[in-house]
């Protein structure tokens, strides 16, 4: 019979290796997500890995620098498609379970359970999180506004991701973020739970928007995201954008993404006559 010596420095390195093997497993099983972790990478580019930088601090980020398709985009009157008649954009909101966190880059705030959906082209994405950026990452004609709020679904089924930007200027208060004023700055790493919150308390208040196929802002830069760009400004208080800004982690107070190549397709959506007052 073969006598079989274990030597322990093999068992070592065995173990190592089964132990790195799991966590590039780990990484990479959902890539597709927005990273939580906001060390790797900066907004300012005299760190070394600001914007430009970010397609090669990660092989999942490859997307961030040679992809086709990357947001955020200005968005240009003159190259838009209008679209006329058209029918309302369809959401369907309720009241659910909401958690608020600190991701070092932005603010998030999460719904577990079913919060609703919104509807695009007769299929349906659930809603996730909202997040914030500061000043805006879309602009209009080249011209940026103070505060950027990206609303996250995603289709069950296809795990295909539908985006709702909007854009506000400073004045009177938003609702969503008064209602979470006071959690702002105690939110941490890890989920802190809100209760119910509606998010019917997120105002739309137009029927015109935008809409292009793009990507996640923020590493991995996951393209093929459906963008709607709400056209109508909203507002939101001084006092609320700097609590936003003073929230997250040293350098990323200004965390709006650079504009990327616009030379694609943008729809322009016009309600029907009886509702194009709004």
């Amino acid at each position: 019979m073969t006598s079989f010596h274990t030597n322990p420095s093999i068992i070592f390195l065995l173990l190592i290796s089964l132990i790195l093997s799991s966590h590039l497993y780990n990484v990479s099983a959902d890539d597709d997500s927005e990273v939580e972790d906001e060390s790797p990478f900066a907004y300012l580019e005299d760190t070394g890995n600001g914007p430009t930088k970010w397609g090669n601090i990660d092989p999942l980020w490859k997307a961030c620098g040679n992809g086709k398709l990357q947001s955020p985009i200005d968005l240009l009157n003159r190259r838009v498609q209008v679209i006329r008649n058209h029918n309302n954009l369809k959401r369907n909101y309720k009241p659910a379970q909401a958690f608020v966190k600190n991701r070092g880059h932005d603010i998030m705030v999460s719904w577990k359970g079913d919060a609703g959906y919104i509807d695009i082209n007769g299929t349906r994405y659930n809603l996730l999180q909202g997040h914030w950026h500061s000043p805006s990452e879309h602009t209009f004609n080249g011209s940026r506004y103070d505060l950027e709020l990206h609303i996250v679904h995603t289709n069950p089924i296809t795990n295909k991701i539908a985006a709702i930007g909007i854009v506000y200027k400073y004045g009177r208060p938003d609702p969503l973020l008064t209602e979470l004023f006071h959690h702002i700055n105690s939110a941490g790493k890890k989920e802190k739970p809100l209760g119910i919150i509606h998010p019917g308390l997120i105002k739309f208040g137009s029927r015109k928007y935008y809409r292009y196929i793009g990507s996640l802002t923020v590493p991995p830069c996951t393209e093929g995201v459906t963008w709607t760009i709400l056209k109508k400004v909203r507002t939101v208080s001084r006092e609320q954008v700097r609590e936003l800004r003073e929230a997250v982690h040293d350098g990323f107070e200004s965390n709006a993404r650079p504009i990327q190549n616009s030379k694609r397709p943008v729809q322009f959506y016009i309600p029907k006559e009886s509702e194009a007052s709004s």
